[in-house]
């Protein structure tokens, strides 16, 4: 069995109900993030995911990401890793694009990078840090983190530079599942927030 890598974005926060850049700052999840969090648990409890048997489980440290996990039912089972952590925002932590677009008429992340935080490389090479061990053994992975260096990892998987993460949204809560078609990297699912719907 090729190895594929299910992509579960952390819960609601204010911050990210607001468009503001959390990166590196410690926010905790909404009520409505943690509703969103146990509807996704329980979505990968039920067929056709069965809860995930003989799959390994990561998320970021962070409390967002942790706390989506664990509600979701596979905190017993992650194991935390700083590799998800999300982009590092530097001097424009805490702000919306807007707010940036005043200082750094525009600036684009995926290209520009941030001051006095992570450069795309950077974050290319944690990335690449998760696409490696996702790809390592005969099993899928499944992980909990952040909307940047998700797409960043998806980018990655695919062959692609981060800027491509650009191009392809994610909400919270959402689901993804990248895998692959004729022996290729491949996209089998995208920001799929289904459960959010029940």
């Amino acid at each position: 069995m090729a190895p594929r890598i299910l992509l579960a974005r952390h819960g609601q926060t204010e911050w990210s109900l607001l468009g503001r850049h959390t990166g590196r700052t410690d926010i905790p999840l909404l009520d409505e993030g943690r509703r969103g969090a146990k509807l996704l648990g329980e979505r990968l409890h039920r067929g056709p995911w069965q809860g995930l048997p003989g799959v390994e489980v990561r998320t970021s440290p962070l409390s967002r990401a942790a706390e989506t996990c664990e509600l979701a039912g596979f905190g017993e089972r992650a194991e935390r890793w700083d590799a998800l952590m999300e982009w590092d925002y530097g001097a424009y932590e805490g702000l919306t694009p807007p707010q940036i677009q005043e200082r750094a008429p525009g600036w684009l992340l995926w290209r520009d990078g941030v001051p006095e935080g992570e450069s795309r490389a950077d974050v290319t090479a944690r990335a690449d840090e998760v696409v490696a061990w996702a790809r390592s053994a005969d099993r899928d992975v499944l992980v909990f983190a952040h909307g940047h260096i998700l797409r960043s990892i998806a980018a990655r998987w695919l062959g692609e530079d981060v800027f491509f993460g650009s191009r392809i949204k994610l909400d919270p809560t959402s689901l993804s599942v990248l895998g692959w078609q004729y022996g290729a990297p491949a996209v089998e699912r995208w920001n799929d927030t289904g459960h959010m719907e029940a």
